[in-house]
């Protein structure tokens, strides 16, 4: 079975060009940005003191990954004037679950393939 996403919100590509196509080394920084985007996340709301860190954090681990579309959406989000945060924040959460379905679907495979060997 190949390795694969749901929606095309990472590619894949960047994390295995990063990782030298390492399983075990994906995993890692699959399982990493899950970490970061269930402790940032919380932050995402205009009204949480320093919701721009969470978006910036997010947007690092992103691009680390291949989430391009993410990352550009947390790069609008930080730049949004604080009246236009919630529909910003809106967006980067959006696109977050987006890439963490990817990210489920690939790290399953990735079990997968790791069970036949």
């Amino acid at each position: 079975m190949a390795l694969r996403d749901l929606t095309g919100a990472v590619d894949f590509a960047v994390l295995n060009g990063m990782t030298g196509g390492d399983d075990a080394i994906n995993e890692e920084v699959l399982g990493l940005f899950v970490q970061q985007a269930g402790l940032w996340s919380v932050m995402l709301d205009p009204k949480a003191e320093g919701w721009r860190d969470g978006v910036h954090t997010i947007r690092g681990a992103a691009a680390g990954i291949g989430a391009r579309d993410l990352a550009a959406i947390c790069a609008e989000a930080e730049g949004a004037d604080q009246t236009l945060a919630a529909p910003a924040l809106e967006r980067v959460r959006d696109a977050l679950q987006a890439a963490l379905a990817d990210v489920a679907a690939y790290r399953h495979e990735l079990m997968l393939r790791g069970l036949r060997a």
